[in-house]
């Protein structure tokens, strides 16, 4: 069984678990009190049009990596990525392989004015209206692990609620499901789910499939700044960048900077 297939089957006991604490219902019926309006993740991360933009990751481990930074401080890390002005922050919220919670979401809009993405594995509905509620701005979802139908279908309940879906490829194939789908935001991912390799010809092969329309998200294994040359020169919209700038520790925010200077 591959790191993928366990995460996903770890993730099916986690949901069954949390629906029996709070009922899917339970869930609906308490958003219908939020007030506030998500943020523009799709805006921040596109607008303007000739630059490109960067969602900056938080999360603490990986299965690839191990433990990527000790002394963990979401809050902290947020704080210093607005400081660095990034266009929006990804938090990994997936708990056994990556260490992450759900309420980290809510320590980062505490000390942000950024839009959020929740990066996890979303497989139901049900983790959609936690999303919500716990303040997400986006969700990230993964056409790998998803029938077309189903990206459709949470597509629709995100719509719904107000949340904004980065839609992640990483094949032609994947690439192909998505189009056929009314995805507006596409990240093409250079980690293979499966081998967990990394390589940025993925976007290099699968940039010019995408429509001139869609935004687009380069994500993982970019860490120098010919790697950014690459992806501007390519016209992506936006990078999703985490492990390169975490493993800098304390000096995260020179690193970001010399990105993309």
């Amino acid at each position: 069984m591959s790191v993928l297939q366990k995460i996903v089957e770890h993730k099916k006991k986690q949901i069954a678990l949390a629906k029996q604490e709070v009922s899917l219902w339970e869930l609906q019926g308490k958003l219908l009190e939020m007030k506030t309006p998500a943020k523009n993740f799709k805006s921040s991360i596109s607008v303007p049009k000739d630059k490109l933009h960067v969602i900056a990751e938080i999360k603490k481990a990986s299965p690839s990596a191990g433990l990527i930074i000790d002394n963990y401080n979401p809050a902290r890390i947020a704080r210093l990525y607005q400081t660095h002005r990034v266009n929006a922050i990804s938090v990994l919220t997936e708990e056994k392989y990556f260490q992450g919670d759900l309420y980290h979401i809510s320590l980062v809009k505490q000390v942000t004015t950024l839009p959020v993405l929740r990066k996890d594995f979303i497989i139901d509905e049900y983790q959609i209206y936690e999303s919500r509620l716990e303040g997400a701005d986006a969700i990230l979802l993964i056409a790998g692990l998803l029938f077309k139908s189903e990206i459709q279908k949470f597509l629709d309940i995100a719509k719904e609620i107000g949340l904004q879906c980065l839609v992640e490829v990483h094949n032609e194939a994947e690439l192909n499901k998505v189009l056929d789908t009314s995805a507006d935001i596409i990240g093409i991912n250079n980690r293979n789910l499966s081998t967990l390799k990394v390589d940025l010809k993925t976007t290099v092969e699968l940039r010019p499939k995408v429509p001139r329309d869609k935004v687009v998200v380069s994500e993982s294994g970019i860490r120098s700044k010919e790697d950014i040359k690459l992806l501007k020169d390519l016209k992506v919209n936006a990078i999703l960048i985490g492990h390169y700038l975490l493993e800098q520790r304390d000096t995260m925010g020179k690193a970001l900077k010399e990105l993309l200077t």
